[in-house]
């Protein structure tokens, strides 16, 4: 299934907007202490390994890093800059988790690949990590726990909507419904996954100041079939516009942001891998019995 977002688009965006993040992301911040706070609730287990993706600066590695202070945490972006970032604020907890850096990406995939892990995930808020499922099913030993979260549908509809009175090409990326994101889950071969989601209403003075904490955050339109030219005072003077109309009776015009949270367990020993829905069995070449010819 080829991917609606462009990969290369979002990892600029977010080593861009490394040094603006964090006075930018309250939404992000706040998702962050609910899924921290969703470990509280669930089976008490003390991990060797866990693994946060999508790390950015470095947040919630830190706080897991401070629950399990004998765990080894492993803060792993796209975005180089991000993990500069977190590196630099390790004074909040030390030892700080280690970063996996962009020049070391290929080999730690292949090195984790190989690894059995026993963790929680937190997914960064900002992927649309349906697609990674069945990397996260192959990396958790049995038993380990997958946590993450995503953006729902409803994320930036008003925005939407404003830009589509001023031209006919996508300003919003596109994202799963939840229902989507279970299926995709059992789909990946995970078991027993919960799905919650919340409906969050942040407030902007106008459509200039909403466009700017967007960029601040690196969430900016990474679609593959988004407009690839400047939009225009033309279009933007348009789409402010029709966002008018949306404003609240305090004044303040309204941005609503669905995030999706889900955790899952992965399956027990020996069960198969599950690719593209369909069952992929592993079988060690020493158990293939092997009939020789007499002569």
């Amino acid at each position: 299934m080829p991917s609606h977002f462009d990969a290369r688009h979002v990892r600029r965006a977010f080593a861009r907007a490394a040094n603006s993040y964090d006075a930018a992301a309250a939404l992000q911040r706040e998702v962050q202490a609910r899924l921290v706070e969703s470990l509280d609730y669930l089976e008490a287990r003390k991990p060797e390994v866990v693994l946060d993706i999508g790390a950015g600066t470095g947040h919630a590695s830190a706080l897991m890093k401070k629950r399990w202070p004998k765990a080894q945490v492993i803060a792993l972006d796209v975005a180089l800059p991000m993990l500069d970032q977190a590196k630099r604020q390790a004074g909040w907890w030390k030892p700080f988790p280690a970063p996996v850096r962009r020049r070391r990406r290929a080999a730690a995939g292949r090195q984790q690949r190989g690894r059995d892990l026993q963790q929680p995930v937190p997914c960064s808020g900002w992927t649309t990590c349906r697609r990674c499922l069945p990397g996260f099913r192959r990396v958790l030993k049995p038993g380990g726990l997958l946590l993450c979260s995503t953006f729902g549908p409803d994320t930036l509809v008003e925005l939407n909507e404003a830009f589509a009175a001023a031209d006919d090409r996508p300003h919003v990326s596109r994202f799963a419904q939840i229902a989507q994101f279970g299926d995709a889950l059992m789909m990946a071969g995970f078991r027993d996954p919960v799905l919650d989601r919340d409906l969050f209403t942040l407030t902007y003075d106008d459509l200039p100041s909403l466009m700017r904490e967007l960029r601040a955050m690196g969430a900016t339109n990474a679609r593959v079939d988004r407009r690839h030219t400047l939009t225009g005072r033309g279009r933007f003077a348009a789409a402010a516009a029709a966002y008018e109309p949306m404003r609240r009776a305090d004044g303040k015009l309204p941005s609503s942001w669905e995030v999706i949270y889900a955790h899952a367990w992965a399956p027990d020993p020996g069960a198969p891998i599950r690719e593209g829905g369909h069952d992929v069995a592993s079988v060690p070449v020493s158990a293939i019995p092997i009939r020789r010819r007499q002569t």
